[in-house]
């Protein structure tokens, strides 16, 4: 029954039509004729029931095809005012008004789960930035309280390295202090980084240059190791709107996470290339991989599968790109290596870019 379909409403339009001016026709020929009294009682008859016909038929139309439409305007009114729980009760009509409304309710609930799921993001979205205002506030403090003191702490270490003998096996122990000392200087600088972000500073300018010099200083911290850093770059890339000390930042830190990911020998590939209205940075590596339960957290600060780090850097380096209006992007495979894309716009919207 369902493969049947009913569409006579619409073919019956255009006979009606017709109908109804053969019936008008045989009323003006039955007032004309007066000679054969027998003739025009028929004509009359004929001409009342040609009439009678169309004004069913009318009304029949009227029925099966205005009300939808009245219901359909009236559901229309009510999603222009923002009301999406709608729907039309003609949609189980076997026609092409039932197959109207199908659509109509099928578009309706597309409605209602993209407006779910942007409610959902958006409240990822406050709760992620009231997270961000109070890890703020709390490094600052923090900051603070732990300079001061280790400001005195490196003062007094380099009073002691001076009145040590240059025999003195203690000069390794002040040594290493200093380098701890930088240590936690360097995680205050990236926990306030993190905390009390700068807008980036857009301009127009080479992004192969950008990534070169990242992978430049990357090379210097593998002179002594056995992994090779590739770099393909893009002769034909349009400049790109970026802030390059932050994004040099992002791909140095995405490079060495990269580096520190590989026991022995191993390869770090940088391509550049560009698709749609974007510029594209894949930085791929040869190291132990990622396992899928941590590499959905990798972004969240200070989570870290690192020993020695911080799980600031890579939740700094989302922040950055996505204050270029970017996005970064990973796939990781245990025991076969990672992939960190990071995707930039040629332009930037909504920002006053300065040519450099």
């Amino acid at each position: 029954m369902n493969s049947v379909r009913v569409n006579w409403q619409l073919k019956a339009l255009l006979p009606v039509v017709f109908v109804l001016l053969a019936g008008l026709l045989l009323f003006i020929v039955a007032t004309v004729s007066f000679r054969d009294p027998e003739r025009h009682a028929v004509l009359i008859v004929a001409g009342a029931g040609a009439v009678a016909i169309c004004g069913v038929s009318i009304g029949a139309l009227a029925y099966f095809i205005q009300r939808p439409m009245v219901e359909l305007q009236e559901k229309i009114a009510l999603v222009s005012e923002g009301n999406l729980d709608v729907a039309v009760g003609f949609s189980r009509r076997n026609d092409e008004i039932g197959d109207l409304g199908r659509n109509f309710n099928h578009m309706m609930q597309q409605l209602r789960e993209s407006r779910e799921e942007i409610e959902t993001l958006h409240r990822t979205q406050m709760s992620r930035a009231e997270h961000l205002a109070t890890l703020g506030e709390l490094a600052t403090g923090l900051a603070h309280e732990i300079r001061n003191p280790l400001a005195g702490i490196a003062g007094v270490i380099e009073i002691i390295s001076r009145d040590l003998p240059s025999t003195s096996p203690a000069r390794a122990v002040v040594k290493d202090v200093r380098q701890e000392i930088a240590q936690i200087n360097r995680i205050l600088t990236d926990l306030l980084e993190t905390a009390r972000p700068h807008p980036p500073q857009v301009r127009v300018s080479n992004l192969n240059t950008t990534v070169e010099h990242a992978v430049m200083l990357a090379r210097q911290q593998v002179l002594s190791k056995p992994i090779k850093i590739e770099l393909q770059k893009a002769p034909d890339l349009p400049e790109v709107e970026h802030d390059s000390d932050q994004i040099h930042q992002v791909l140095l830190n995405l490079l060495l996470n990269a580096v520190q990911a590989m026991e022995g020998a191993g390869t770090v590939r940088v391509e550049i290339s560009s698709h749609d209205d974007c510029a594209s940075v894949v930085v791929s590596d040869t190291g132990r991989g990622i396992p899928p339960p941590q590499l959905s957290h990798i972004f969240r600060p200070f989570y870290t599968t690192k020993g020695n780090g911080t799980g600031l850097g890579l939740s700094l380096a989302r922040r950055i790109v996505e204050e270029h209006h970017g996005r970064i992007e990973v796939s990781s495979t245990v025991g076969k290596g990672s992939k960190f894309e990071v995707v930039l716009p040629f332009r930037v919207p909504a920002v006053q870019a300065e040519v450099s």
